[in-house]
């Protein structure tokens, strides 16, 4: 048992109630207080534990003891009174118990409460340091994290992303700023088809094509609570370990948004 005023509390303000109780008992006739002291023990075990309440019961029923003593004397000790303390050992012992054992339990549940909501703001932190965007939904598709990538890549708002919105919201705020290289007339059937493999974890790759020319490489995993995880990883600047390096920026110049609009008019005039 840790010393501290916490600790000392209860057996202190026990042996003070004892006393102020033999004090009075000799001007005017008051009860027993024990059912005093087992509060005092159970407020002893709430602040300092199983320690505290333990040496609070056991001032307890020294207490008690004396004030009897006090009130009858030795040789007028009745054997009711043996029964009151022994009642009250019984009495203040279980609540010192059950005292202790509840307040080490709630200790135990916020410190794993504490870890857990260290753990999980080192990962936030640490995910908002990678260039993947990463976009935690729940059961009903609302976005219970998005790191800093993908709000970047798709220019939402801190107090857009902060607010938990659904991931159908995320879909429309990207096409009314023009985040996807998309003719107006497809962009509907792209959110609905987007919307749809998130509701089923359909976990198919696909490249999605940003006005700004880069690559996003969208993949929905499902996760056992019902939620998803989406990430879209950059893949712009990938080349092909096949491809000769000296040709790296022909390639790249390949993803350019001008060169990608030619190059799918010149395969539908083919």
């Amino acid at each position: 048992m840790r010393f501290g005023w916490r600790a000392i509390s209860g057996p202190v303000l026990t042996a003070a109630l004892a006393l102020l109780a033999m004090v009075f008992d000799r001007f005017i006739l008051i009860p027993s207080p024990a059912p005093l002291f087992v509060c005092v023990v159970a407020l002893a075990g709430a602040l300092s534990g199983f320690a505290s309440a333990l040496t609070s019961a056991a001032v307890a029923v020294i207490g008690t003891a004396l004030f009897f003593l006090n009130r009858h004397g030795v040789s007028g000790q009745a054997t009711a009174d043996l029964v009151r303390l022994g009642l009250l050992a019984t009495a203040a012992a279980g609540t010192a118990g059950i005292t202790g054992l509840m307040r080490e339990r709630l200790l135990g549940t916020f410190a794993a409460e504490r870890q857990s909501h260290a753990t999980a703001a080192r990962l936030s932190a640490a995910l908002d340091q990678v260039d993947i965007g990463i976009v935690l939904l729940d059961a009903e598709t609302r976005a219970e994290f998005i790191n800093r990538a993908f709000r970047d890549y798709f220019a939402v708002p801190d107090d857009i992303a902060d607010g938990k919105p659904p991931f159908i919201a995320l879909m429309y705020h990207s096409r009314d700023t023009g985040a996807f290289e998309l003719p107006e007339d497809e962009l509907g059937t792209f959110i609905a088809q987007r919307m749809e493999m998130v509701r089923i974890g359909d976990a198919t790759p696909i490249n999605i094509a940003l006005r700004n020319g880069e690559v996003l490489r969208f993949v929905c995993a499902a996760l056992p609570d019902g939620g998803r995880m989406l990430s879209y990883t950059p893949v712009t600047d990938l080349v092909r370990h096949t491809d000769a390096p000296s040709r790296a920026d022909y390639y790249r110049s390949l993803r350019d948004p001008a060169n990608r609009r030619l190059i799918r008019y010149l395969r539908v005039a083919e």
